[in-house]
């Protein structure tokens, strides 16, 4: 600790001191029937005189300012709802809470009974009857949002970045919102939420890199999930023909301005539905968050605006590569020419998302399309119908085998939904399931047969139509919110340096 941190944290605790010899607990009791700050703010408020008292009021908050003016304090006090400012006259406390009022600092916690009225200056103000201190904080806080323009810091304290910085907590707010109308969305129509294991003997229903553990009393390995998928689809072949899990998956993997290790998906699966239902259930989804949140259908994101009015654009991922590539995904000499262009390596490893049996030809066309096509992409638009390749859990087209009855969301070429026909075949998937492990060592964590899912489908998982939308990239959009990191309330982050 800083030695001038150190100083201040020593005269708070001299203070704590101070109030306990004054006979009253430093850390509060319990302290009822306290308004919300911002619902006092809208109380009918006049100047203060005597002969024509306001409204009486109760709040209880943090101390987030602190004026002294001899015989007169004027403190701010902070709720999740809002701020007010509070008068105190030391003709209108008794002696000990003068006292008290002389003893707090930036961060504390207090209760006020008074009037509610307005300064000479018009200020709303707490004209205070009665001081109740209900915590003392023994850390230096920040002088208000000045005090919090690091970011490192911010991330390290998300207690005071809340307090401080009213974007973050609006984000909090609104994200709470967003998940809730998504529920009711999906509760509305039939669907039921379940919650499946977070821990799974094999890392399967995505291409990624898992967290591992050990079950001591068990003695077997297992893996913190990387999606939801399979046991949901297990749930449709019992029976749960609507069914939707918001859950936490983890993934090994990099950090970014879009990605956490550890992060919030919506999954679910609709029988007798297809990846077209799943584009108007999507689309109806994303409009009621949007409306829920009341700023209109027409949002900022950045520099940039986003129209959310329905219908969104549809467009196949094969029109789309010709558009801004400038051939047919299927010409392959026009592919490696392209890709040469480009500097992509032409014998290149799969990459995440594909098969590593997967032709070279379709990693090749997959690399242009993120590299070429997908900043192009503003939308909201649906990417609809890709190589099948890509897509080893989705059901290919009867009348082209080679593509897949596949979406994706896009909106500023940021992925934000990915969506299926189901591939409920259990020949079929346990073939692909084959081929996507081959040539896997044996260490993979991602190189074991999921031989019960394959048993599932075989009892018959009626057909579907299956969607994922990763949560915190949707507050990211819906927010104007440019990092992952601040919609998520702890991101992972560094040790911090000693």
């Amino acid at each position: 600790m800083p030695e001038e941190t150190s100083d201040l944290a020593e005269v708070r605790l001299q203070k704590l001191q101070q109030i306990e010899a004054l006979g009253l607990d430093p850390w509060g009791q319990r302290f009822d029937n306290a308004q919300p700050i911002g619902d006092i703010r809208q109380l009918p408020a006049e100047n203060f005189d005597e002969t024509k008292p306001g409204p009486k009021v109760r709040a209880a908050g943090r101390v987030v300012r602190y004026r002294t003016g001899g015989k007169l304090l004027f403190l701010e006090i902070w709720d999740q709802t809002g701020r007010v400012q509070l008068m105190i006259r030391v003709n209108k406390v008794t002696p000990q809470e003068w006292q008290v009022a002389q003893l707090l600092d930036l961060g504390d916690l207090v209760g006020v009974d008074g009037e509610f009225g307005k300064t000479k200056t018009g200020e709303l103000t707490i004209q205070v009857e009665k001081l109740t201190f209900l915590t003392k904080s023994l850390e230096p806080h920040p002088k208000d949002v000045f005090g919090m323009g690091d970011i490192e810091f911010r991330l390290r304290h998300r207690y005071l970045d809340m307090i401080y910085t009213p974007d973050t907590l609006r984000r909090a707010h609104q994200r709470v919102k967003i998940i809730r109308t998504i529920r009711t969305h999906l509760d509305a129509q039939g669907y039921m939420e379940v919650e499946t294991p977070t821990l799974h003997a094999i890392a399967g229903g995505a291409a990624a890199r898992p967290f591992e553990t050990h079950h001591n009393a068990l003695d077997i390995d297992l893996f913190v999930r990387i999606a939801l998928e399979l046991p949901l689809k297990r749930l449709l072949v019992g029976g749960i023909e609507k069914v939707y899990e918001l859950g936490r998956v983890f993934r090994n993997e990099g950090i970014s301005p879009r990605h956490n290790p550890e992060f919030t998906m919506l999954e679910l699966y609709q029988a007798y539905g297809d990846y077209r239902s799943m584009m108007d259930l999507t689309e109806g989804l994303i409009v009621a968050c949007v409306d829920i949140l009341g700023g209109g259908r027409t949002i900022p994101f950045g520099e940039k605006t986003v129209n959310f009015e329905p219908p969104f654009q549809r467009a196949k991922y094969a029109d789309l590569f010709h558009e801004h590539v400038g051939c047919d995904m299927t010409d392959e000499v026009a592919v490696r020419a392209a890709a040469r262009a480009e500097n992509i390596e032409l014998e290149m490893a799969p990459t995440k998302g594909a098969p590593k049996v997967a032709k070279a030809h379709v990693v090749l066309v997959q690399e242009l399309f993120e590299d070429l096509v997908e900043e192009k992409l503003v939308g909201p638009v649906f990417v609809y119908d890709y190589p099948s390749p890509l897509c080893p859990l989705t059901k290919r087209k009867r009348e082209n085998p080679a593509i897949a009855e596949r979406f994706e969301l896009y909106v500023h070429g940021m992925e934000l939904a990915n969506a299926y026909t189901e591939l409920n075949d259990p020949i079929t998937q346990e073939q692909t399931f084959t081929q996507q492990l081959a040539g896997l060592s044996d260490e993979d964590s991602m190189a074991k047969m999921d031989h019960d899912f394959i048993r599932a489908l075989r009892h018959g998982m009626p057909p579907a139509g299956g969607l994922g939308i990763g949560i915190d990239r949707l507050v990211m959009l819906l927010t104007n919110t440019q990092t992952i990191r601040d919609v998520i309330l702890f991101p992972l982050l560094r040790p911090e340096a000693k």
